[in-house]
């Protein structure tokens, strides 16, 4: 099936009411097996191929649903990579508009970065070279075309990624994908009467960002795991336009974080609560052992302008776990140290360098007005390189935002937030980051390692999509 710019069009044009999520959503019916997605291992110089399509999705009982997706009709398959190799794909289009494949958190130059000047055009076909070098981590993939990267995430254009480091030590965690080590992509979306996923970004909804009404586990709604009965290997991707997500099981059972965007924590961190931001992510591991049914849910998702409560309510699922007698547990108690976290030099900052979040300019363009969402002044423009880096350097960022928090992601690297509002962080706590949510301001200590020229800058932007669709973006080199 082909889908034409004049359908995608019409398809994004669609209204439907937006209730809140409170408990279970007034139409889809939950409790279907968590799926598990194929795993596309790019190791030992395995071509794969990765191709923007549209598909239809039972996503709503009774009800096919048009889709997005890379080789699939949503989403994508879980693409591993291993460090010290060259992972080689070829990148094909069979969608009537250009769609990227931006490799999200990965440490690569910005010519195999994926932004949105190195689109694949429709019926067209790159080859993607990606050197691998950095820890083993979670990260993720998704279209990043200038103005359109909201509605291709939202439609299902990503997928999680997976970097395994072979030289590291073994970090005695879960590794047995699909059994206790469990991909976990939430999104939420918006579906009309007819079952047809609706995207309509305007007024509030694009000033606060666009949520939906039912959550999506990958792919399919609050579905059910089948987990053994010991400790389990979650890694969370929030893959959502703009909901912040609040992590909590129902019955308060608390939870180990073992990992965060850019690697393993050195140490295990007990919690019972986890908030994840836009486009972050984070492995934790749950114990199981006591065999009872547990329900994941969030606390509600009110960040909004001026301290409006957008999409306010309770606590709503996410998803459920159930325990499988069947399946072996192969660890039944967390480990307190973790072999293999990464251990950052980043040496002495050489700069310093500002970053203001803007609003204001989007909300006269909802008005009737000109200009658009800003960093330090400027809208987006593809045609300006607003900062130039030094290879090898070290700089401390500074990022303010005033009307509401916003996860600023930086293309290329990763980095330590050293400072929220002027109280210093615990950078062995926070681990590796390519992901702040700011409230108020954060101070992040960056540097980097990968060259990136005006042909192929990288990006730094506000990962709420449909800020940085409306200008919230910036680019910059790296030579």
């Amino acid at each position: 099936m082909r889908f034409t710019r004049r359908g995608f069009i019409k398809a994004t044009s669609a209204s439907v009411f937006l209730p809140a999520i409170i408990g279970r959503a007034w139409a889809a019916e939950g409790g279907a097996p968590l799926p598990i997605p194929d795993v596309m291992d790019l190791a030992g110089g395995t071509m794969g191929e990765l191709t923007a399509q549209l598909g239809k999705s039972q996503m709503l009982q009774g009800v096919s649903t048009e889709t997005a997706g890379y080789s699939q009709a949503f989403s994508g398959p879980v693409i591993r990579v291993k460090r010290g190799e060259t992972a080689r794909l070829k990148l094909g289009n069979t969608i009537a508009e250009p769609v990227s494949v931006h490799w999200h958190g990965m440490h690569i130059e910005g010519a195999q970065d994926g932004g949105p000047h190195t689109p694949v055009l429709p019926n067209e076909t790159l080859d993607a070279a990606l050197d691998i070098d950095q820890p083993a981590t979670t990260l993720w993939y998704h279209s990043h075309i200038m103005e359109r990267t909201g509605a291709h995430v939202w439609y299902g254009l990503a997928g999680m990624l997976l970097v395994d480091d072979p030289d590291a030590a073994d970090s005695g965690l879960p590794s047995t994908y699909g059994e206790d080590d469990l991909p976990l992509v939430v999104q939420d979306r918006i579906f009309g009467s007819d079952g047809a996923m609706v995207y309509t970004p305007r007024g509030p909804s694009l000033m606060h960002g666009y949520r939906g009404s039912e959550i999506l586990v990958n792919g399919a709604i609050r579905p059910e795991a089948s987990v053994p009965a010991g400790m389990v290997r979650l890694r969370l991707l929030n893959g959502s336009n703009a909901r912040i997500y609040h992590f909590h099981f129902e019955d308060g059972r608390s939870f180990h974080q073992v990992g965060t965007d850019g690697g393993l924590l050195p140490e295990a961190a007990a919690m019972t609560g986890l908030t994840l931001g836009l486009a972050e992510r984070a492995e934790i591991v749950v114990d199981f052992s006591d065999g009872a049914a547990v329900r994941l849910l969030s606390g509600a998702d009110t960040n909004a302008m001026m301290g409006g409560g957008s999409n306010a309510g309770g606590a709503f699922e996410i998803m459920q776990f159930a325990v499988n007698p069947g399946l072996a547990p192969k660890l039944t108690t967390p480990p307190a140290m973790l072999a293999g976290a990464p251990v950052p030099d980043f040496g002495e900052p050489v700069r310093r360098r500002s970053f203001r979040l803007d609003m204001m300019g989007g909300m006269m363009r909802m008005r009737g007005g000109g200009g658009g969402m800003t960093i330090n002044g400027a809208s987006m423009d593809m045609a300006v390189i607003n900062e130039q880096a030094t290879l090898g350097e070290t700089e401390i960022w500074q990022i303010s935002a005033s009307e509401m928090q916003h996860p600023f992601h930086v293309h290329g690297t990763s980095f330590q937030v050293i400072s929220q509002n002027g109280v210093p962080v615990d950078a062995a706590k926070v681990g590796l980051k390519d992901v702040v949510l700011v409230n108020g301001t954060a101070e992040i200590l960056i540097r980097f390692n990968r060259k990136a020229d005006a042909a192929a800058p990288y990006m730094y932007h506000c990962h709420i999509l449909e800020h940085e669709d409306a200008g919230m973006m910036g680019q910059f080199t790296v030579a």
